[in-house]
């Protein structure tokens, strides 16, 4: 590519120095609302849910039936009945709208969950470009946003499954399933302090400061969205199951959109924290590593 002159380069910084200035100057919540506008977050948010709906979903109830051993008896959608902490004739709709495990034995072969795997990474490709933009980062080159993609796709599988099993993993009461709780958010603080170095371009810098950017996660995703699961999402399913199983699945596909959103409003939220807690050289530096990379 051509060269770029010294005022050029200079210009650019002055530039970026001066919108860093700018998003100091407004406060958090008003910094993240405008970096969400900015990147056109409610139009992202559902792109995302609908390649939550098509993937995570399925991969969800195929897992949950291979440790359920495809029981005859047990229903996939007693993974929704959990997480949402559904009960009474809603529960009983979901569960029956799912069949049960045994039938998706046939499903549970290399190619099947291959299939929705290979999936996936179109997905991370997607939330990779999200978090470019929050971040306001160049994208990578194709190869490298498809590798970057199926990494952290791998990694995300890696903090579900852990999550799980650190939450749900046996019967707990009281203090103990509290407790249990915030454990389990370990994996999800580590997971979205990790995203912006495996998604973002040159993400490695202030990497102390991603610590913070992954509390992010934590709150939203980790604390936020499953307090709507419990608190808000049981009256809301109510509305959809009366449709029978066409009613839980549009149901299922209204919570990835809550999901897909809270992802968006993470990428923001992490953005503008560790712009605003890394030093100003360091966010530079970072903003404007992809100018020499050009050169």
């Amino acid at each position: 590519m051509g060269s770029v002159s010294h005022d050029e380069v200079r210009q650019h910084l002055s530039e970026r120095r001066r919108r860093l200035t700018e998003s100091r100057a407004l406060s958090p919540v008003k910094a993240v609302m405008a970096r969400f506008s900015e990147i056109d977050g409610a139009n992202q948010g559902v792109l995302v849910s609908v390649q939550l709906f098509t993937v995570i979903i399925p991969l969800m109830i195929l897992g949950f039936s291979y440790f359920t051993g495809f029981a005859e008896n047990v229903s996939p959608g007693t993974v929704w009945i959990r997480e949402l902490g559904l009960s009474g004739p809603t529960s009983d709709t979901v569960r029956g709208a799912f069949g049960d495990t045994a039938a998706l034995r046939s499903v549970w072969t290399v190619v099947g969950v291959a299939a929705f795997l290979v999936w996936g990474i179109p997905m991370a490709v997607m939330v990779a470009s999200v978090f470019a933009r929050a971040w306001q980062r160049e994208q990578f080159g194709f190869g490298q946003r498809l590798a970057r993609g199926a990494l952290w796709f791998a990694i995300y599988l890696g903090m579900l499954i852990l999550r799980e099993r650190i939450a749900y993993g046996a019967e707990y009461e009281g203090a103990a399933q509290v407790l249990m709780f915030l454990i389990a958010l370990i994996p999800v603080w580590v997971f979205w302090s990790l995203t912006p170095l495996v998604l973002v371009r040159d993400g490695g810098h202030g990497a102390k400061y991603l610590a913070l950017a992954g509390l992010a996660g934590v709150v939203i995703d980790g604390i936020i969205v499953p307090v709507i699961g419990r608190v808000i999402f049981p009256r809301v399913i109510d509305a959809w199951t009366s449709f029978g199983p066409i009613g839980v699945a549009m149901a299922i596909m209204t919570w990835c959109g809550v999901l897909g959103t809270a992802w968006v409003i993470t990428a923001c939220v992490g953005a503008v924290l560790w712009e605003r807690s890394a030093p100003t050289d360091t966010v530079l530096q970072a903003q404007t590593a992809e100018d020499g990379a050009e050169r």
